[in-house]
């Protein structure tokens, strides 16, 4: 699942519902990023791509993580 560039891996549960797989990342060239430390500093990897861990970022990426919990926790409705 995805919003903007943010992203996150679900799974499907026993008795229906999803869950988180790995925690939420940014999408770099439409793929799955990594978050490492480089330095005194984090960017979010892809092959050779990088995107720098602003705080702006992590922002976004904590309300995405935030909100997709929140929904993840609605109870099931059959």
């Amino acid at each position: 699942m995805h919003r903007g560039d943010c992203a996150a891996l679900l799974a499907p549960v026993e008795n229906g519902g999803m869950q988180l797989l790995a925690a939420p990342t940014f999408l770099i060239n439409g793929s799955l990023s990594v978050r490492i430390k480089r330095g005194s500093s984090e960017v979010f990897v892809f092959k050779k791509d990088e995107l720098p861990a602003t705080p702006a970022r992590l922002k976004e990426l904590e309300l995405f993580r935030a909100e997709l919990l929140g929904i993840l926790e609605l109870p099931v409705t059959q």
